[in-house]
């Protein structure tokens, strides 16, 4: 990838620190990745697929939300979050309380951050409910920016 290009813009963690966010009712585009023991086979094709349906849709927003719920070590829903129902696809919506962080460093180190996230619940006296990945950039914008962010968002 060329220094210039950018495909994903640069993420700035500052506001996803600790930071409760209610979700009314958005609306994504639900897809399954499949995995071998939580190692995305097909994440790629899954993405170009559901971006061409909601492109086609006009349905894009700006700095779409990229969900992951990591569900099984076989594969993952995955939601992208769109302005509109988008024809073709399966569509979901997600509303609740979220507890919001944002971690930086390797994939391997998720088990680590999902700890760190039970801890901070736990010392407000909150239960997880649900538990969701916010990817904020493809593998070769996080490799070009020297940065690897992921926010995790805890339903409350």
């Amino acid at each position: 990838m060329s220094d210039t290009k950018e495909c994903c813009p640069r993420f700035d963690p500052a506001p996803w620190q600790e930071r409760q966010i209610t979700l009314d009712g958005k609306r994504f585009v639900k897809d399954r990745v499949r995995s071998f023991l939580r190692i995305p086979l097909n994440f790629g094709g899954v993405m170009v697929r559901n971006m061409a349906k909601i492109q086609a849709a006009g349905a894009e927003v700006p700095n779409m939300l990229l969900l992951s719920d990591e569900n099984s070590l076989w594969g993952s829903d995955v939601y992208l979050e769109v302005a509109k129902d988008v024809p073709g696809a399966e569509m979901a919506s997600i509303s609740g309380t979220f507890l919001a962080q944002a971690y930086e460093g390797p994939y391997r180190a998720i088990p680590k951050w999902i700890a760190d996230m039970r801890l901070r619940l736990s010392n407000k006296g909150k239960t997880l409910q649900k538990l969701y990945f916010y990817y904020t950039t493809c593998p070769k914008c996080a490799q070009k920016y020297g940065k690897n962010y992921v926010v995790l968002l805890a339903k409350i």
